[in-house]
């Protein structure tokens, strides 16, 4: 933070002090386990020393020692579970309709009214980036920005493949179809993380399709952006103004190429990977809405609810929270106890 560089430039500087914000949190607590695991060390070579009055001033202490540093150990879980990138404030949240025609593109659509509800109870901030709605009211694709506390942490649990379970209202015969869309999270970088030339990608400016001939349709305002060396796409033509739609298209293509170098990096600790809470990949089945039951099981926890209504409405509490708390059991098996991290 004192590099003449740094100060130089906000924006690195910004960088620079929230990344030392979100670090001081793990660095105070883990200090202060070291701290205590010390003075408990101290507390029972006291316990076995000679001196009564030691002894008894040891024995009155160790418990209230022990209690804190269980506590601080669990505050550590807490702030390391979710990945390195668990502290970011913002995100883009993709989704897309799979198998299933009509059918998967209304799910799509009950998935973006699911999240936008949960991010409303959360008072985050949400934005659509870009929207290809169906003329009976469904997504082929919804592209949102997401930002508020603990945006990442609690929404990254998100991608991969979720499938419905349901009668269609086209459905005459009421047999229930399967269905399935899928839903991308990826923590949005900040601009001084990825550099991104106008020589790194081609634009092209075209007309926007949609359904109904609105205003979009009669301009060339559509963007689409091509990164040269990953062959990454991201087409955008949700404003009518092509100055907005380009720099949505480079929000979201920074957070894909952010996204590319983060799995690069994750293919490298494959070891280090969870084993249950998956991948994250999109096409990875993760979760099942079962309408006639009112049913939603999460396959990779093994968690079954029968509240699908609440769930559907915004209250996706109850399975974040299982899947954090998945999470939080396996930093435990994977770190040992606080004694052992003395």
């Amino acid at each position: 933070m004192s590099d003449p560089a740094v100060l130089a430039s906000s924006e690195r500087m910004g960088q620079i002090v929230r990344e030392h914000g979100q670090l001081a949190k793990v660095v105070t607590r883990y200090r202060r386990l070291k701290e205590l695991n010390a003075q408990i060390a101290e507390a029972n070579a006291f316990l076995e020393g000679s001196d009564p009055e030691l002894r008894d001033l040891a024995e009155a202490e160790l418990p209230r020692l022990k209690q804190e540093r269980d506590e601080c150990w669990e505050e550590l879980i807490d702030l390391t579970a979710g990945g390195q990138d668990a502290q970011r404030n913002r995100c883009v949240l993709e989704i897309r309709a799979g198998t299933g025609g009509e059918e998967a593109a209304l799910f799509a659509r009950d998935l973006y009214n699911m999240y936008r509800r949960y991010a409303e109870s959360k008072g985050w901030k949400i934005e659509v980036l870009d929207m290809h709605p169906t003329e009976l009211g469904g997504f082929k694709e919804v592209i949102l920005g997401v930002e508020g506390e603990g945006v990442f942490r609690r929404l990254q649990y998100e991608s991969g493949g979720h499938r419905v379970q349901r009668v269609p209202e086209t459905e005459a015969r009421g047999r229930i179809h399967t269905s399935a869309a899928t839903v991308a999270v990826l923590p949005e970088p900040e601009d001084i993380e990825i550099e991104l030339k106008p020589e790194d990608y081609r634009e092209d400016v075209f007309h926007a399709s949609g359904p109904g001939g609105q205003h979009v349709n009669k301009t060339a305002s559509a963007v689409r952006l091509t990164h040269l060396a990953t062959g990454i796409v991201v087409s955008i033509q949700d404003e009518k103004s092509q100055h907005k739609n380009r720099a949505k298209a480079l929000r979201v293509l920074k957070t894909r190429l952010y996204e590319l170098c983060r799995r690069e990096e994750e293919q490298k600790r494959a070891a280090e990977r969870r084993s249950k809470i998956g991948s994250g990949d999109r096409s990875e089945r993760i979760r099942t809405y079962n309408f006639p039951e009112n049913r939603v099981t999460d396959h990779r926890i093994g968690l079954t609810l029968y509240q699908l209504d609440a769930i559907l409405a915004g209250d996706l509490d109850p399975i974040i929270e299982a899947l954090l708390d998945f999470e939080r059991q396996e930093q435990r098996a994977a770190f040992g106890t606080a004694e052992e991290r003395a």
